[in-house]
């Protein structure tokens, strides 16, 4: 399971393994969770139809022609922006010169070494699912922040665009897949800074033991599976770091106990790497599988390949400039990225009374909307509340290229459009 629910710290957006670091207060209707079945089978319909000719542009993903029409609806609980559209489609992690293809293939490469070409692996798989595969499917409750409007992109009350990988686990115990990697590029409404961004790669990895398995082994099965995952996993760890010092962290999960966490000290910190446990025996049960038992885990790319690679920047994964991606091999893993240039930021503030409808993510939006990969970071540096209980933000804009300087002229257009944009969509008032 690799859903993204943390966001306070660097690289805290792996998996639903990593727990949000408190819940954001927002007033906005939140679209119906329904876990009928008719959510799951619209959206394989809306991944299998034959699409309408697109009134912009079209995708192709999975072999799947997807239309902007599609995707970003006129529906009054569709919140997808044109520019997480124009995401769709490009699979970082299925490019071989690409960090995160690199990474990919290092991940498999170990898997198919240790275990004999025995995990099925799934990287093309539609980002497009129902509500119920999203969340239901893997236990997330009903009332979890993560399925709110303001954390998840949803194309209408019952279609959303997966946040992890795990959307697509259920289908795959149904269809009787028994050791499975599903990697995929994933959707987050978040925050801006250099290590988030709102799409993002995760890759999940399930095992599920027959009676046969741990029975000779005179432990409980709950017992085996967790000592086999932290066998795998630190020989994963291994593999990809070297020899590190590892530990493990109990922890709490929804959907897996005993839950995991385990971290590696590497260049003088400890670093989280991924989230992991036995899984509840609730979702095997409904996938058909009652007597077994199963691991799981869940770890995102960029954060592992951010540090493999020494990129600073999350955006960079983005780039299309050859200084960044010719610095990148087939198969070369951990090649240190050597910065080409570092172009000035240029600051700007807004500061406006808030409503009580007002998320930093809507904030978020609307910057990324308009300034695309040229915005580098948004930070509230001030608040208050006055004598008549309102409250003030300023935010304060990092514009930067990663490819050239920016003009004033350029910049002051933006500023000035974020600020018209924020005042007539979010409901605040600019001081």
């Amino acid at each position: 399971m690799a859903m993204s629910l943390a966001q306070a710290t660097l690289f805290s957006r792996t998996s639903l393994f990593l727990s949000r670091n408190g819940l954001r207060r927002f007033t906005v209707c939140v679209p119906s969770s329904s876990s009928s079945s008719s959510s799951s089978s619209s959206s394989d319909n809306l991944c299998r139809k034959k699409w309408r000719q697109p009134v912009a542009s079209v995708l192709e993903v999975g072999g799947v022609k997807i239309s902007r029409e599609d995707v970003v609806r006129d529906d009054p609980t569709n919140n997808v922006p044109d520019i997480i559209f124009s995401r769709l489609g490009m699979q970082l992690h299925r490019r071989d010169q690409h960090p995160l293809g690199i990474l990919k293939n290092a991940i498999f490469e170990y898997f198919d070494t240790s275990y004999s070409n025995k995990f099925d692996k799934f990287d093309d798989l539609c980002p497009i699912v129902s509500v119920k595969q999203n969340f239901d499917d893997v236990l997330v409750p009903a009332d979890h922040v993560s399925r709110s409007y303001n954390d998840t992109y949803y194309i209408d009350s019952q279609t959303v665009l997966r946040c992890h990988t795990s959307a697509h686990q259920a289908e795959l115990l149904r269809k009787g897949h028994t050791h499975f990697l599903v990697t995929g590029d994933v959707y987050r409404r978040d925050s801006i800074d250099s290590t988030h961004y709102p799409v993002f790669h995760q890759m999940e990895g399930v095992r599920v033991f027959s009676p046969d398995d741990w029975e000779a082994s005179g432990i409980d099965s709950t017992s085996y599976a967790a000592e086999d995952l932290k066998k795998c996993l630190e020989g994963l760890a291994r593999h990809l770091f070297g020899a590190v010092e590892m530990r493990w962290i109990d922890t709490y999960f929804p959907f897996t106990n005993p839950s995991f966490e385990l971290e590696i000290y590497f260049q003088d910190n400890w670093l989280e790497v991924l989230g992991c446990g036995v899984m509840e025996q609730e979702i095997l049960k409904r996938s058909g599988k009652v007597n077994n038992v199963a691991w799981a885990f869940g770890l995102g790319l960029e954060r592992l390949a951010m540090v493999l690679f020494d990129i600073p920047d999350i955006r960079l994964f983005w780039s299309t400039d050859e200084r960044f991606t010719s610095q990148f091999s087939k198969g070369q893993l951990g090649v240190k990225f050597k910065p080409f240039s570092k172009f000035p930021p240029c600051y700007k503030d807004i500061s406006f009374w808030i409503s009580e409808s007002f998320t930093e993510n809507n904030l978020c939006e609307i910057v990324r909307g308009i300034a695309g990969d040229l915005a580098e970071e948004v930070q509230l540096i001030d608040n208050f509340t006055n004598k008549k209980g309102m409250t003030s933000h300023c935010y304060r804009i990092a514009y930067r290229s990663m490819e050239r300087s920016l003009t004033d002229e350029e910049i002051n257009e933006l500023q000035w459009n974020v600020r018209e944009q924020v005042q007539s969509r979010l409901n605040v008032v600019l001081r």
